[in-house]
């Protein structure tokens, strides 16, 4: 529960620094919560921290862009926010650690998985834009016929 509050916080911190308008805090700040209890609920069964990335960044998307439809806004008010808690910075951090440490295969193992955790983050949340793009425009299609 402390993780999740913290997720909370996390990025509802990041939507005040972004000035995102006092009426949209909160739903940032559920971002991040949301994209962190996927995240941690699928680390907790499988132990793989890409996948659960993943599946957390996906979840964030979704938020996103149902929150930004219901509360008439661009869909990054709430991505951006959401995935801050996602963010392997940690995993960059232990990267150059083995590296100063001279621990090279350690450090390439961390760093792939870094940037691999990245990548998904980015796919994610792509995907489910496309998603919902796609939808919008199949919507548009059907009321021209």
């Amino acid at each position: 529960m402390k993780e999740i509050l913290l997720a909370f916080f996390g990025s509802l911190s990041l939507a005040i620094t972004f000035n995102v308008g006092r009426n949209r805090f909160v739903w940032a700040g559920l971002s991040g919560a949301v994209g962190w209890i996927a995240y941690s609920w699928l680390y907790e069964i499988t132990g793989q921290v890409i996948v659960s990335t993943f599946v957390g960044a996906v979840c964030v998307g979704l938020y996103s862009e149902i929150a930004a439809r219901c509360l008439k806004c661009p869909a990054t008010v709430f991505s951006i926010s959401g995935i801050f808690p996602l963010v392997p910075g940690i995993g960059a951090y232990q990267t150059v650690e083995y590296i100063v440490g001279n621990e090279l295969a350690q450090s390439a193992s961390k760093g792939i998985e870094t940037l691999a955790s990245a990548g998904c983050i980015a796919l994610g949340i792509m995907l489910m834009s496309a998603v919902f793009r796609v939808m919008k425009n199949v919507k548009k299609g059907r009321k021209a016929t």
